[in-house]
């Protein structure tokens, strides 16, 4: 039997604020993106890269990554919500799972989620 389909008549847990690409050199990455799609590069004190006013979109953001790919994922959406601990709840009950705690840095404060076949994405609450 399959899956009944998903309850599309509740508003949204939130918006894709941005893709996040883990990369052994951001500024590069960055670079070579905004190229491909427009928008204007900048390099972040802290080693991350960003290509913000991307045309049709949000940013792309490049997280630096020195470890080799070796088959792992180096891509996932930082997913914006009003409510850090409502959205955590509410992902949790549509088959989400949290990795580690809640983190606040100087960009805010975000939950790493994976989803129900275990690919990762971030709850964020920007500054």
């Amino acid at each position: 039997m399959p899956e009944p389909a998903p309850d599309l008549s509740r508003p949204p847990l939130g918006v894709v604020e941005q893709w996040v690409i883990n990369a052994a050199d951001p500024p590069t990455l960055a670079r070579f993106w905004a190229a491909i799609v427009g928008g204007e590069p900048v390099n972040r004190a802290d080693g991350w890269a960003v290509v913000r006013d991307i045309p049709g979109m949000g940013r792309l953001s490049f997280q630096p990554d020195p470890r080799p790919r070796n088959g792992r994922v180096r891509v996932h959406a930082d997913v914006r919500v009003a409510d850090l601990a409502t959205a955590i709840k509410e992902a949790e009950a549509l088959g989400a799972r949290r990795v580690g705690g809640t983190v606040t840095d100087d960009q805010g404060s975000f939950q790493v989620m994976r989803d129900p076949e275990r690919n990762g994405f971030c709850l964020v609450t920007p500054r």
